[in-house]
């Protein structure tokens, strides 16, 4: 079912050029690389910043990006851009997190009061950051969205977690250790989603990568890379969407605010102040941008700033300027 905030609000009737752009699943694949994103499967042992390296090497690019670290013992989901996909990493900075965690309780303890304090922490808690962390060690609230218990054998509890982005999972399961009063650590740790990244939708590993990139540079055959490597806005999907004319794209590239007679649709549900994601009528990604207006404004109003641009993505001079 289509939820609200998903519901598309047309405001004028416009067609698109098709000698311009092409819809992001039709690029040639030099660009489709480099406009790319690709769902990692990192493995225990480097550190993310090496896995990055690696696609590097691989794919023989001068720019790749990761979003969310992973520590080195770590495995899962490593989102990874590519060239001039690395722009849109931003937009993956909040996306909520999941992982699968296996933790070891201290001492004997009742699985049914495990369950119940470990749903105590579903919500809003705080959290200082481990010691080991690169980020100043101050208390921060973070959310809790769910605690799945997958199983409980003797003192080890597998189970799934969904929670804010710059929640520390190892501290979070030294807090539910304190609460049952029996302390706890962290086994085990795989991330499983960030954002619309997850388990069950283009998951590659590297030797994946190394082998779709011999075929396509050695037998001419390009499919295996294309599956390896998204489009990059598919790293945006979370984000509610403006579509713009053709004639409002390279004004945007070259860094011109959004006004309203560039508007032809839009997500419903914008709120003011909210990351959104600037599209052609091909779904091409052409910025992220700070919404000045929300939804109900934009319907309304015949003129206006619709918002206020935080990273263009797409080359100028990918549709023609209106300039003489």
């Amino acid at each position: 079912m289509m939820k609200d905030k998903d519901k598309i609000i047309v405001k004028k009737e416009e067609e698109t050029d098709p000698s311009y752009g092409s819809d992001p699943n039709d690029r040639d694949i030099i660009n489709h690389i480099r406009n790319g994103f690709i769902n990692l499967d990192k493995i225990a042992g480097p550190t993310s910043h090496q896995v990055t390296y690696y696609v590097k090497k691989i794919l023989n690019i001068d720019k790749a990006g990761h979003a969310g670290t992973l520590d080195p013992a770590v495995t899962g989901i490593l989102p990874i851009a590519l060239e001039n996909s690395c722009k849109v990493l931003k937009a993956l900075l909040l996306c909520g997190k999941e992982y699968v965690c296996l933790m070891h309780v201290h001492k004997d303890k009742d699985a049914e009061e495990i369950k119940k304090v470990m749903q105590s922490f579903v919500g809003k808690i705080k959290q200082v950051p481990p010691v080991r962390s690169h980020v100043k060690r101050v208390l921060r609230e973070r959310e809790i969205y769910y605690i799945n218990i997958l199983e409980i054998k003797d003192r080890d509890v597998l189970f799934r977690v969904g929670c804010e982005s710059g929640t520390y999972i190892r501290k979070l399961c030294d807090q539910i250790g304190k609460k049952l009063g029996t302390g706890a650590h962290m086994v085990e740790l795989r991330r499983t989603k960030v954002g619309q990244f997850n388990e069950d939708y283009h998951l590659v590993k590297l030797e994946d990568l190394q082998l779709a990139y011999y075929l396509w540079r050695k037998e001419c055959d390009e499919k295996f890379l294309r599956y390896c490597i998204l489009p990059c806005e598919f790293a945006v999907e979370h984000l509610k969407k403006i579509w713009i004319s053709d004639n409002a794209v390279d004004p945007i590239c070259t860094g011109a605010q959004l006004a309203i007679p560039g508007v032809v649709k839009f997500n419903n549900e914008i709120k003011r102040n909210e990351l959104i994601a600037i599209m052609t009528l091909k779904d091409e990604l052409v910025a992220i941008a700070r919404s000045n207006m929300t939804s109900e404004e934009i319907q309304k109003n015949k003129k206006g700033i619709v918002c206020s641009l935080e990273r263009v993505i797409m080359k100028k001079g990918t549709y023609p300027s209106l300039k003489k």
